[in-house]
């Protein structure tokens, strides 16, 4: 996994503020690969109740992780009983690493 304790720490702090205690964040794409080079942070926001607006709660998050990490490039999914199930969640769930 090619981000530091410290990075993951504020990235379930800042998942834990927007959306709530009970809100999981998992890691996945090109960053939980050791062998990898670079790349953006890929995450996925899940939560077990609905979430009124996506799209600002997407931005929140990702923009909180984008300063905690020096300004990389984050981009945030997120699986709520309330929104549509898409490949790229499987995928996240599948392959990605729980913080």
């Amino acid at each position: 996994m090619r981000i530091t304790p410290e990075q993951a720490i504020a990235i379930r702090q800042g998942a834990t503020q927007l959306a709530g205690a009970t809100a999981r964040v998992w890691l996945f794409g090109s960053r939980v690969r050791d062998d990898a080079r670079g790349g953006d942070v890929d995450l996925l926001l899940e939560l077990d109740e609905a979430v009124a607006e996506p799209a600002q709660l997407s931005a929140r998050l990702g923009a909180r992780v984008s300063r905690a990490m020096y300004g990389r490039k984050v981009d945030v999914v997120i699986k709520a009983p309330n929104l549509l199930m898409l490949p790229i969640h499987a995928i996240a769930l599948t392959e990605g690493i729980r913080l």
